[in-house]
């Protein structure tokens, strides 16, 4: 019997020994088949800010002279050794494209600052990971038009090519937001109000920064804080993200440090991502975790500044309930509030739907001992494209319905992660009516043919990259930032002398 157990064990080790050779070679060929290294994958850019640098900035003017380094070595290590066969008209590398983010009178990809006459508060932007000032864009000209002064800043390892999100950390995009923070304070002076307007692991970086001030770091107070699409829960498959990063160091698996190889036609998002993106945003996550709960000590997380978030109750990219969970719930009763796009309802796309988000929305509705409130826009009912608004205030349990001048769009089931912060009219990622001649415009993509054709997943294409309801959004931001902050004043701020950008940023 024991010779029986002992050749039975041997079986069993030879065959989990097998299995674990094929799924390694079967990885490697894996490896192989995908897409070869380019330039913007292998370059290096010395001239990025990180923290632990000696040369590295430690004033906000230090940081865009070497912000203006840095393109000038992505000139040189990317945009002029692209390959012979990839010099297309919709690669970003290469120069004169109608990708190349250059081209504009205004490079999109680099920190902007619009300036008023006579400032009535600031606000900071932070835009999401892989992406680039640009995302913010929008926004940040209306809260101009209205008087505010803007720092749209570039946060370490964006707006330049994807081999920057290889060596970027979240302490590095921690420390740019703060001299962005502190710039901002002394340009607006002590009186006038601050806010964050924060974009996925921007929205996430301005929670970060709100729950180190409450923690005792010395910071500029913030008068408002507003979400979008915040990344305050992602994947925990994220955690692996060191393993694999390990494993690409070894010769011939450099590929294994990218989760997605892709070309990159997008001229302000890289479409290629490292396993590093991921980890840091990972890190950032459990950094702001770890800060609630030292905040929290049963009575729930006080003073922290009013917040606004919208969030899609479908998002790929980060889990939509983690802004509810995570942090809402966490927090003490205050002037926050939770705005929610709903999906459209109809008979055949809900029986084809992944998931029921009506439970989510249902919960946040039902929940009477919730600290903030929600707002869900939503249809009248199934089938319906006549648009409705559902409010629940803070501590309450009637539900207020208010129909909207507007409606559905025809063919759209949701919006999407990267869609809540871009108008319609965008000439890049909106829905056609903004393009602009010998540019590229990636927002109504129609290309129908057989799977396996592009090199981009059917996925991509599919995804909507605008929000057909911006204006709801933007309006809600601006009444925010008003009632928070108030009028502020008229008295100009002082300006610094490392501010080169002027309202049109550079």
């Amino acid at each position: 019997m024991k010779r029986l157990l002992k050749h039975l064990a041997l079986a069993l080790g030879y065959g989990a020994l097998g299995v674990i050779v094929v799924g390694v070679l079967g990885y490697l060929r894996y490896l192989q088949g995908r897409p070869d290294l380019k330039p913007w994958h292998t370059a290096r850019l010395d001239h990025e800010f990180r923290v632990g640098d000696r040369s590295a900035a430690v004033r906000f003017d230090q940081y865009l002279e070497q912000e203006e380094r840095l393109f000038a070595e992505l000139e040189l290590e990317v945009n002029r050794r692209t390959p012979p066969q990839d010099q297309e008209r919709w690669n970003r590398f290469w120069p004169g494209s109608d990708a190349d983010p250059s081209r504009n009178d205004t490079h999109w990809n680099r920190t902007f600052v619009l300036t008023p006459a006579a400032p009535r508060g600031g606000v900071l932007l932070l835009h999401g990971l892989s992406d680039g000032p640009y995302s913010l864009r929008a926004l940040g000209q209306r809260l101009h038009a209205a008087g505010y002064l803007v720092i749209g800043l570039r946060l370490p390892g964006h707006g330049t090519a994807p081999v920057g999100l290889t060596r970027a950390t979240m302490e590095d995009f921690a420390a740019a937001t703060r001299l962005a923070a502190r710039h901002l304070r002394e340009r607006l002076g002590p009186r006038l109000p601050m806010h964050f307007v924060g974009y996925s692991n921007g929205g996430a970086l301005a929670v970060e920064y709100a729950l180190a001030r409450l923690e005792g770091e010395d910071l500029p107070a913030v008068d408002g804080l507003v979400l979008i699409s915040p990344a305050i829960g992602v994947s925990p498959a994220a955690a692996l993200a060191p393993v694999v990063r390990a494993v690409s160091r070894l010769p011939g698996l450099e590929k294994a440090a990218w989760t997605d190889i892709g070309p990159e036609y997008d001229p302000y998002k890289y479409n290629s991502f490292p396993v590093n993106a991921g980890d840091q945003v990972y890190r950032l996550t459990r950094r702001i975790q770890e800060r609630l709960d030292r905040l929290d000590r049963g009575g729930g997380v006080s003073n922290l500044p009013p917040t606004l978030a919208f969030q899609s109750v479908v998002d790929a990219t980060i889990v939509p309930t983690a802004i509810v969970d995570r942090l809402f719930r966490r927090l003490t009763p205050g002037p926050h509030e939770l705005v929610l796009f709903d999906i459209r309802r109809t008979a055949i796309a809900t029986s084809l739907m992944v998931s029921r988000p009506e439970q989510f929305t249902q919960r946040l509705l039902a929940d009477p001992l919730a600290p903030y409130s929600v707002r869900l826009l939503t249809t009248e009912g199934p089938d319906s494209d006549q648009v409705r608004v559902l409010f629940r205030a803070a501590g309450r349990t009637n539900i207020a319905a208010t129909a909207e001048d507007r409606r559905w769009p025809r063919g759209t089931m949701s919006l999407s992660h990267v869609a809540l912060p871009i108008p319609p009219g965008d000439p890049v990622y909106g829905d056609g009516s903004g393009a602009e001649p010998g540019r590229v415009h990636l927002g109504d993509l129609a290309l129908h043919g057989e799977n396996g054709l592009l090199l981009v997943s059917p996925g991509i294409l599919l995804r909507l990259r605008y929000n057909p309801f911006y204006s709801f959004l933007e309006q809600r931001v601006m009444e925010f930032v008003s009632a928070v902050g108030g009028d502020g004043g008229t008295e100009r701020a002082p300006q610094s002398s490392g501010d080169r950008n002027t309202q049109e940023g550079r």
